[in-house]
């Protein structure tokens, strides 16, 4: 059988191959296999998953024309993220690593100190990214901090983001210690402007640049001949491609071990009239304690075991025996009940606030953080959220959730949507080259 594109997604434990057509805009079928970091060679887990593609559409062989894929394999993308002052230029840093996909491990503001070097050699990331001032602005915090990790010579690319003045000095450094280094336009050139738009493509690129060098998956260009993105990235790219289709959203995607909040909205003009720093059109917040399986203790003890027990008096027995992908009904009420838990605290921690400063002329109205009042839909992804019975009711809570009418939630009357063939991840990848096909593929996953 011939199709057009494959897309792999390699996780930290499972590895899916998905099939796609492009003229008729049409998705073929999935297979699964394990995802073989730990064996040195991730193509044995590809293959498997082939294997299992080929068997669950009924066919001996499969012809490609492209091989794309996402990772989050072999720790996914791990980054360190140093800029000037934490509350503007390493916050910008940060939001664009996260948009990117990343695993941010450490991030710093001001000069290096000797403990920070000790720690980012232990950490041992795949990209670096520095920034710091403004443009035109403080020039030498970058600086130093640029020639403090060229000097380490981990032999990681560095990205710097920061001061425009200091694109020739920190090109002559890294030169100087020959170590790899990206430029790209500063990710906070003005006082309350981000731009993380540049440095989370150029992310995306080092990252697909360097994979190969991660443990296990030296062989995976051997059979994929196309990009390779980090996963959380390319639901974020397709979570953009959306909302240039239906208007303002969010994504939600609930997993064994964490829960990755996505939101594409430049909130409403009310709001940002009053908001007191930028925040990102397209922010992604990542929540490592609240997963249904790997982490679901965490979720346990964020209620309160006896709390739980109100609800589920067999709860002991449900946490230590609980499976991957549940299967009896006891099972998924139990799931269902922590998956809630884990939407409605990863978007709480997600959603900025309305808050009251009081100063000499009086009390004064004003915003802070990611601004989801003008969010119109709300998108599942994910094992739980595409497979749970109650999955659409558990996501219609979250406007509801507004404790005090304080938070910038969304409004009553959203409308959810859920990705039910699971594919948000290999259509953001997929969006890369074929736009058109992946938007189309996705509203019929979607239902739209």
């Amino acid at each position: 059988m011939k199709v057009d594109v494959l897309v792999a997604e390699i996780g930290s434990t499972t590895t899916v191959v998905n099939a796609f057509n492009l003229k008729d805009a049409e998705f073929i079928g999935q297979g699964q296999g394990p995802t073989t970091v730990l064996d040195g060679d991730v193509t044995i887990g590809l293959n498997m998953a082939l294997e299992d593609l080929k068997k669950n559409i009924g066919v001996n062989t499969i012809e490609y024309n492209d091989f794309l894929a996402t990772s989050s394999a072999a720790g996914g993308l791990r980054m360190t993220v140093h800029g000037l002052v934490f509350d503007m230029t390493a916050r910008a840093a940060r939001e664009a690593a996260l948009g990117a996909g990343a695993i941010i491990k450490m991030v710093t503001a001001g000069k290096l100190r000797r403990s920070d070097l000790n720690k980012i050699k232990e950490i041992k990331p795949n990209i670096i990214l520095v920034a710091g001032g403004l443009d035109y602005g403080e020039r030498d915090t970058a600086l130093y901090n640029a020639e403090e990790i060229a000097k380490l010579k981990l032999n990681v690319p560095v990205i710097y983001a920061g001061n425009i003045e200091n694109h020739e000095d920190v090109k002559l450094i890294f030169e100087e210690y020959g170590q790899k280094l990206y430029i790209v336009d500063n990710v906070y050139p003005r006082v309350d402007e981000l731009n993380v738009e540049p440095t989370r493509k150029v992310i995306q690129s080092a990252f697909e640049e360097h994979i190969t060098g991660a443990p296990g998956m030296q062989k995976v260009r051997q059979m994929v001949n196309g990009p390779i993105i980090p996963t959380p990235g390319a639901v974020m790219e397709c979570a953009i491609l959306l909302k240039k289709e239906i208007g303002d959203l969010m994504v939600i995607d609930v997993g064994g071990a964490t829960t990755d909040v996505h939101s594409v909205t430049e909130g409403s003009d009310e709001i940002q009239r009053i908001m007191i720093s930028p925040e990102p059109v397209a922010k992604r917040t990542v929540e490592g304690d609240l997963g249904v399986y790997v982490n679901l203790p965490h979720i346990v003890e964020k209620i309160g075991l006896e709390n739980v027990k109100k609800v589920f008096d067999d709860a002991e027995e449900l946490i230590a025996n609980r499976k991957p992908i549940p299967q009896t009904e006891r099972e998924i009420q139990f799931v269902e009940y922590m998956t809630q838990e884990a939407v409605l605290t990863a978007v709480r921690r997600h959603v900025g606030s309305i808050r009251y400063i009081y100063g000499p002329s009086g009390k004064k109205t004003v915003a802070e953080g990611k601004d989801l009042t003008n969010v119109k839909w709300i998108i599942g992804t994910g094992g739980a959220l595409t497979r749970l019975p109650r999955r659409v009711e558990i996501m219609k809570k979250i406007p509801q959730d507004n404790t005090g009418g304080m938070f910038l939630y969304p409004k009553d009357g959203i409308e959810v949507l859920v990705d039910n063939y699971y594919i948000m991840a290999s259509l953001g990848v997929l969006s890369k080259r074929y736009e058109e096909a992946a938007l189309k593929i996705l509203k019929k996953s979607l239902g739209i």
